[in-house]
């Protein structure tokens, strides 16, 4: 399971009521590890210059299971991007990077999600991940 929902946001969902900050709250405390680096990827890209901040530390066991549980659904992917206004990018099990929202168009960006972006990042460790 993804997310500890709590009884009454369930009761919420089965209404339809569901707010984005309830359920950003929700995967901040089910997925914390996930949640901090979105926002450190964020804290670092708005004071640089750069195109993307990204992770290129492999994380432990229990962070990787959290990142690749937050990377891989398309609700909680998309309300990060939306709270924290970055487009977000993953390779392997943990190279996360954030991007400015739009990037998609950019060089960058086409880059960071290319086969061969792909492919040179891959390592013997990283495997089984």
């Amino acid at each position: 399971m993804s997310l500890d929902v709590s009884p009454s946001l369930l009761a919420l969902a089965e209404r339809d009521e569901v707010a984005d900050a309830d359920f950003l709250a929700t995967v901040r405390t089910s997925l914390p590890y996930a949640y901090r680096l979105v926002n450190d990827l964020t804290a670092e890209l708005e004071i640089t210059d750069a195109e993307f901040a990204d992770n290129t530390v492999a994380p432990s066991e229990a962070e990787r299971a959290q990142l690749l549980r937050a990377l891989a659904s398309d609700s909680i992917r998309g309300a990060l991007e939306r709270h924290f206004s970055v487009k977000l990018a993953f390779q392997n099990c943990h190279r996360l990077a954030a991007f400015h929202p739009h990037a998609e168009h950019t060089a960058a960006y086409r880059e960071f999600t290319s086969p061969r972006a792909q492919l040179l990042n891959q390592s013997p460790e990283l495997r089984d991940c």
